[in-house]
């Protein structure tokens, strides 16, 4: 089984506005094929190549002080020398 290493991580409450800015952003970035994210000191690069795994999970998680707590997680994974896709459409 594999080893993971976290090479960056971030957490900021946002406004929805602003959640929408960064994620034309990245839109824009993935699109490009090369996305930088820094903060701080912190950065990475990465290369994405032509064909991403796309993975979307919604959740709701009971939390006892504060009540629901839903959840989107957006996804994108690839493997070196992937070249397969597969088809998913937003409506």
């Amino acid at each position: 089984m594999g080893r993971e290493i976290v090479l960056f991580k971030s957490k900021e409450r946002k406004s929805r506005q602003e959640v929408s800015d960064f994620l034309h952003k990245l839109a824009d970035k993935v699109a490009s094929g090369n996305l930088v994210l820094k903060q701080g000191q912190e950065e990475v690069n990465l290369e994405l190549p032509d064909n991403l795994i796309l993975e979307i999970e919604v959740e709701d998680e009971h939390k006892r002080n504060k009540g629901v707590r839903h959840e989107l997680e957006i996804e994108l994974k690839w493997y070196d020398n992937d070249d397969a896709g597969g088809p998913l459409e937003l409506e």
